[in-house]
């Protein structure tokens, strides 16, 4: 199929202005608690098998898994076949020789449900050619006739967007040109005479704006927290006689290269009223970047008061908005009133915090937690600290920050999928790690062989920990928030920094539904913490705007199973090992 070009945006609900209205998409559907279960990808990468994927199955109920909450079998990427069979999906001969359908129906004989794997783009990210892009609503029918629960889909060849494995330039489709001015029927105006909206673009000294759009959030080194595009805005004040239409151009340059494009979206909005869209597509190329050209006349309406002329380009994240919307529309018209659980793996390059609600159960904040899958992963050194993405702690120093955009009214934050028994973790990092994950509602997907585990080991403790699981399936479905950290906030309230120095302790608070609430006393760093810690009742309250004040508190330590009353709302530790944690439940008596 040869697609040359974005969809057009139809749905106004697609589109940038739309994203913080909270409406979701038809047949998202609100409610759903953080997804738990086992995915192939960390174990065995694309080496997985049908063999494989039963055996662990078996393990779940085996262990006694399924009765804590771990229902979903994925399969990740390497179960189909290469390339299309008369343009649909199959199953790859030789690893999964059964087929889809009879493994689903082995998962689900075992009371679980079944998950499997796709991508956005033209390709899955180990290559094969078989991605929904064009082959949605096809792709969507044969998920319903095999009986999948959960589609994880990814984002690699992507076409519209400069993703990994595709083409670099397709960064044209994702950010505005340089632009050094405009012309209102002739009368000229500088980018002196705008300003700009964000902290994407910038102003050059050589008299143009670039980098109109919106930034890549794949990696470290960025907060999560506000708004993550820009644009350039003219305000334009209208007198009553001279409402009317004007020719707008545009005087602009443009490349193929991150933060300089060819696509431009136009629109005007007046006060308090909707915007209205006048162009949205791409401009002629110019020579080349240093090289300025006017673009064709774009016929606008001024109305009387302010106008806000809009140039920019918010298609990074309204292009892939768009590309899991129309899986959801494919599932919607293959089984209307669906059940599978979306979650989208983009990887936080488009700031899906902002937008995925609509379509998604959870979307991927970060790159993955580890790029050496199979063998149990084995993410060898750097597994609880790197100043990359593949970390336990870059994925937690992001997401805890994020507790603004998760609800049951929302989706998850996806902090990928949990290291817990794979080489270069030790038992307490593991334990920290799924404390972690419980307390930030993030899905709780196993990553390792679970042929490994044995009922009543140290791993089993840890991943079986029911208490530290009711935290994350917590009815009120609300994810903790720090509401203290020794680490440097740079002015800003501790829920709202990104803090990448792993050198500090975090607590975090997390209300519950039986009206009590969790505290989790985190030691991020990789050295001990010697010196007392505490929070007091006053400063719960205000992070999370209840009351708790008591008498008296009776007091659960979730992980030693230690409990006791307490009549002051004073809670704290003496000192706390490197990476090691306490967990308390508390509630007032």
């Amino acid at each position: 199929m040869a697609l040359n070009s974005p969809s057009v945006i139809s749905n106004p609900e697609g589109r940038f202005d739309s994203f913080a209205n909270g409406k979701i998409f038809e047949g998202k559907k609100p409610g759903r608690l953080p997804a738990m279960g086992w995915n192939s990808w960390n174990a065995f990468g694309s080496g997985n098998t049908e063999a494989l994927t039963r055996a662990m199955a078996d393990c779940i109920v085996a262990l006694g898994l399924d009765k804590l909450g771990y229902k979903y079998v994925v399969l990740d990427d390497g179960c189909y076949k290469s390339e299309r069979v008369n343009g649909r999906l199959s199953n790859e001969p030789v690893k999964f020789p059964g087929g889809f359908k009879a493994l689903s129906d082995y998962v689900h004989s075992k009371g679980l449900k079944f998950g499997m794997y796709n991508d956005i783009g033209t390709n899955l990210c180990a290559g094969a050619a078989v991605g929904t892009c064009g082959h949605e609503d096809v792709d969507a029918a044969s998920y319903v006739e095999w009986g999948v629960d959960f589609l994880k889909i990814d984002n690699c060849y992507y076409l519209w967007d400069n993703a990994t494995f595709s083409n670099p330039e397709n960064a044209r489709f994702v950010f505005a040109p340089r632009i050094r001015g405009i012309s209102l029927d002739g009368l000229e105006k500088s980018v002196c005479d705008a300003k700009i909206t964000g902290t994407t673009a910038h102003f050059c000294k050589e008299g143009f704006v670039e980098g109109i759009g919106t930034f890549d959030g794949t990696n470290t080194g960025t907060t999560p927290v506000g708004l993550r595009s820009s644009e350039l805005v003219y305000d334009i004040v209208i007198q009553d006689s001279f409402e009317g239409e004007y020719e707008l151009c545009v005087e602009y340059a443009s490349s193929r290269e991150n933060g300089i494009g060819e696509w431009l979206q136009i629109a005007v909005q007046n006060e308090e009223k909707e915007p209205h869209y006048y162009f949205d597509k791409l401009l002629p190329p110019s020579e080349n970047k240093e090289t300025f050209i006017w673009s064709v006349p774009v016929k606008i309406r001024l109305e009387e008061g302010h106008n806000y002329i809009r140039l920019m380009n918010h298609r990074r994240q309204e292009n892939t908005l768009d590309s899991y919307a129309a899986m959801l529309s494919g599932l919607n018209k293959a089984k209307p009133g669906h059940e599978v659980v979306l979650s989208m793996c983009e990887w936080g390059k488009t700031h899906p915090q902002n937008w995925a609600y609509k379509v998604g159960d959870s979307w991927r904040i970060l790159n993955d937690i580890t790029f050496r899958v199979g063998s149990d992963g084995n993410p060898g050194f750097g597994a609880w600290f790197d100043k990359g993405t593949p970390s336990v702690t870059s994925q937690y120093n992001k997401a805890v920050v994020m507790d603004e955009f998760a609800g049951l009214d929302k989706g998850w934050n996806d902090p990928d999928m949990l290291m817990i028994g794979m080489d270069g973790l030790s038992m307490v990092q593991n334990k920290t790690h799924f404390t972690m994950w419980c307390m930030m509602n993030s899905p709780l997907m196993l990553g390792l062989d679970l042929r490994r585990v044995s009922e009543g080991d140290e791993l089993y403790k840890i991943i079986a920990n029911h208490e530290l699981i009711a935290l994350n399936q917590d009815a009120l479905g609300v994810q903790a928030k720090r509401i203290l950290t020794t680490g440097d906030c740079g002015g800003l309230a501790p829920d709202k920094a990104y803090i990448e120095d792993i050198d500090r302790v975090d607590v975090l608070a997390k209300p519950l539904s039986d009206g009590g609430f969790a505290l989790s006393f985190i030691n991020v760093s990789e050295k001990d913490w010697e010196q007392p810690l505490s929070v007091n009742i006053e400063q719960i309250e205000k992070t999370l705007e209840k009351k708790y004040a008591a008498d008296k508190y009776s007091v659960k330590d979730l992980w030693s199973g230690e409990t006791w009353e307490k009549i002051t709302g004073l809670f704290g530790i003496e000192r706390l090992g490197a990476c090691d944690c306490v967990v308390l439940k508390v509630k007032s008596k």
